[in-house]
């Protein structure tokens, strides 16, 4: 991991809607998502070259469809923070 990109966007649409224009922008793939208050609040990650990760996130600012709460960008991201994100990404598969 590179880096993480994270963007909070208010509704699971809107998060899908992002995620797909992070995607298309940038190459950086997805790691998992949060979803908070029933879905009301959806944090979606992605990772790659701090360079994509900074495009996908703004590509997201500019297009999202609902407002953004929050945004972040982590370059070389702590092996700590890099294991919370895998325990996400670990019960999110864990679901299906």
């Amino acid at each position: 991991m590179k880096a993480l990109g994270f963007i909070e966007v208010s509704g699971v649409v809107a998060a899908v809607d992002a995620l797909d224009v992070m995607c298309k922008s940038s190459d950086v793939e997805f790691v998992t998502w949060e979803r908070k208050l029933g879905g009301r609040m959806v944090t979606v990650i992605v990772t790659g070259t701090v360079s994509a990760v900074t495009e996908a996130i703004e590509c997201a600012k500019r297009n999202a469809q609902a407002p953004i709460m929050a945004f972040n960008v982590i370059p070389n991201p702590h092996e700590e923070t890099q294991r919370m994100v895998q325990l996400s990404a670990s019960r999110m598969t864990g679901k299906r």
